[in-house]
């Protein structure tokens, strides 16, 4: 069991070795991306070490036990703990996600329901920026267009993990999972029958591609620049502050308008542009990262729905993981952990099960 684990002890060693020597560190990325594996590899490194031990305290038990028929709950114990330390190991060799220690950029649009799907875009959008307050992550709204009604036709967020996050576990590492068509049941705050109305809104995750992860030819682009507009289209801008660049190779538009500098609206959007990119580009060259992306947003339509907020039942539900819960009020207001959980959890043990039958 757990043959695979040799080499990666082996690596382990080697790197702890390379990072003990000073010249290694003379070259800062080379020394960050070494520390980045061996912090991958150390709870690996870790658990087997556990694991081997575990094993060999039952083997002492087991034969203390035919002398002292006392040892028998202990060695009961110590399989039981040795069973735990099986689970964490297989789940620990379960392929990772690469992009898993990358903030992300966020995007929440508008879809079936008009100004209703407007409004739930908005409360969509306070409930990651309460659940990123909740965890200590930072958050910066990129660009927003709002509804006549204070609701949000689509907005984008940018959303980063603190700086001594643990590997493995940045934004997109919880929040990828929140992609899809979400889906309200409630009365709209238009209706004035008080009948129940069904709306969606799409949400899509993009991990934040840095600089060195896409490389962008400055002449690929157009970029044209125009005044702000707010709800309704009027000018909110005496200057052309707003920013739209076009990607000509790929034909990606992306436009920013939230900040009153030129400058700043341009950054944005190249920040919005290169997680689009790369987005793109794992979806190219990895037929596994376009399947788990199958499950993102594509066009707001309440048939490819993830998951369900009925307000008059205070109830969650999610489609992809049978997850049901009736704390719908804590839930927008931030109360994502036992939601992103199931999906988690759910992810892992597909992966587990792929990697038994492999």
């Amino acid at each position: 069991m757990f043959e695979a684990v040799g080499e990666l002890l082996a690596e382990h060693a080697d790197l702890e070795k390379r990072l003990a020597d000073p010249g290694v560190h003379a070259d800062q990325a080379n020394a960050r991306r070494l520390s980045k594996r061996y912090a991958e590899l150390t709870p690996i490194t870790e658990t087997y070490r556990a694991w081997l031990a575990a094993g060999e305290d039952i083997e002492t038990a087991r034969e203390l036990a035919d002398e002292e028929p006392e040892f028998a709950a202990e060695v009961k114990q110590l399989e039981a703990q040795r069973e735990e330390l099986t689970e964490r190991l297989r789940l620990l060799l379960v392929p990772r996600d690469p992009s898993d220690d990358k903030d992300v950029i966020l995007e929440v649009k508008a879809g079936e329901g008009g100004e209703e799907s407007a409004l739930f875009a908005g409360d969509l959008l306070r409930m990651y920026l309460r659940y990123a307050e909740r965890v200590g992550w930072k958050t910066e709204i990129l660009e927003a267009n709002e509804s006549d009604l204070g609701g949000y036709k689509d907005v984008q967020v940018a959303v980063k993990a603190r700086a001594n996050a643990e590997p493995g576990q940045g934004v997109w590492a919880r929040l990828k999972y929140e992609g899809g068509v979400h889906r309200v049941q409630r009365v709209p705050a238009t209706e004035s029958q008080g009948r129940i109305h069904t709306s969606a809104a799409g949400v899509l995750v993009l991990p934040e591609a840095e600089e060195v992860d896409v490389e962008i030819n400055p002449n690929d682009l157009r970029i044209d620049v125009y005044r702000s507009s707010g709800p309704g289209g009027q000018s909110v801008n005496t200057t052309d502050s707003a920013v739209r660049i076009t990607h000509l190779p790929s034909g990606i538009v992306v436009s920013c308008q939230n900040e009153k500098s030129q400058l700043q609206n341009k950054e944005s959007a190249l920040r919005i542009l290169r997680a689009r990119l790369l987005a793109a580009a794992q979806e190219e060259a990895d037929r596994e990262a376009s399947d788990a992306r199958r499950s993102q947003v594509r066009t707001v339509d309440r048939s490819e729905r993830i998951r369900t907020y009925n307000f008059p039942e205070n109830r969650i539900s999610d489609h992809r993981t049978g997850f049901k819960a009736y704390n719908l009020d804590q839930v927008l207001d931030g109360d994502l952990d036992a939601l992103i959980q199931s999906a988690v959890d759910a992810d892992a043990a597909a992966k587990l099960a792929a990697a038994q039958q492999s």
